[in-house]
């Protein structure tokens, strides 16, 4: 088994959600879980929860590349999906991209040379009125992230894989 015990006991939750016929229902949950504690769906990954779950590995693979959630490439400690649809990129999303890319010496869907940060360009989060918008490892929603709000948050994270 790839997965840590404790992952597939999440998994065997996840499962008691559905009829013990409709494995393939937690086919979601299973890969956060996973990708959360390997950090990216890797084949190998896909190829684990596909037995796990008892389907086929290319009905996972389906999933994970299908929905933007999953990384399906190795991606850096923290992940800074930033939204640039119209109503960010109207309210400065485009230009905190822009930031960040400077800040880091990255481009969307690269990660910096000490593994760190991997800059994604993401799609529209739901909170508009918040804009622009930013998620940490898919997770962590931030709001109105300005050039010094952004510099404050990299800042942070950093300091945590210090200490």
């Amino acid at each position: 088994m790839l997965l840590s015990e404790q992952a597939y006991k999440q998994i065997d939750q996840e499962l008691t959600k559905f009829p013990a016929d409709q494995k393939r229902s937690a086919a979601m949950a299973a890969l956060t879980i996973a990708q959360d504690e390997k950090g990216w769906c890797s084949p190998e990954v896909i190829r684990d929860v596909a037995d796990y779950l008892g389907m086929p590995p290319i009905a996972v693979q389906e999933i994970v590349t299908f929905y933007n959630m999953y990384n399906s490439k190795p991606v850096g400690r923290y992940t800074l999906t930033i939204c640039t649809n119209l109503p960010c990129a109207l309210r400065d999303g485009v230009r905190s991209a822009e930031h960040i890319k400077a800040r880091l010496g990255i481009d969307f869907h690269e990660t910096t040379a000490d593994g760190m940060f991997t800059l994604i360009e993401g799609e529209c989060m739901g909170a508009c009125g918040d804009s622009p918008v930013m998620l940490v490892n898919g997770k962590h929603m931030c709001c109105r992230m300005q050039p010094e709000r952004i510099d404050a948050l990299i800042e942070d994270l950093t300091q945590q894989e210090s200490a």
